[in-house]
């Protein structure tokens, strides 16, 4: 016998319905902190590791001698930390317009790396102005607005 939406259930029935949301609910919270706490974690480290890349970088800059003189080396190491930070922030605020960023320098950085044919170049060109055309007319003005507050 199934109940249609307007016959009231029992008392009892409904009671144990509503402790059973409660839990639903109690258990999803749970999950949602573990999951930010693990996002943390994994940012963390994941910062970590940048920063050890970074000094890495800069330690070899003053060592080894003409490391300068390979430019695409360099930009390749310093656009991926430049990538690797835009993630971690991604990973720490979590909005559209943080993953739409970090998908516009990874874009960018492919384009300034790569020296593949045009084509490749012209698809990279129209993918980030398609990015900047989401942040237009599909990300929300106060979230955009709230970022630029942050930011300073």
């Amino acid at each position: 016998m199934s109940h249609s939406p307007r016959t009231p259930l029992d008392p009892k029935s409904q009671e144990r319905l509503d402790r059973q949301e409660k839990h639903d609910h109690r258990v999803e919270h749970i999950f949602r902190r573990i999951l930010h706490f693990l996002e943390r974690v994994i940012a963390s480290i994941t910062l970590i590791v940048l920063l050890i890349a970074l000094g890495l970088e800069l330690y070899q800059m003053v060592t080894v001698s003409g490391y300068l003189g390979d430019l695409s080396e360099y930009l390749h190491n310093i656009l991926t930390i430049v990538v690797g930070l835009e993630f971690v922030r991604m990973l720490i605020d979590t909005t559209p317009a943080n993953v739409l960023e970090v998908l516009t320098v990874a874009i960018t950085r492919h384009v300034i790396l790569s020296h593949d044919d045009p084509w490749s170049n012209l698809a990279c060109i129209a993918c980030i102005a398609g990015l900047f055309a989401i942040r237009r007319f599909l990300v929300r003005r106060n979230e955009l607005k709230q970022e630029m507050v942050e930011m300073e």
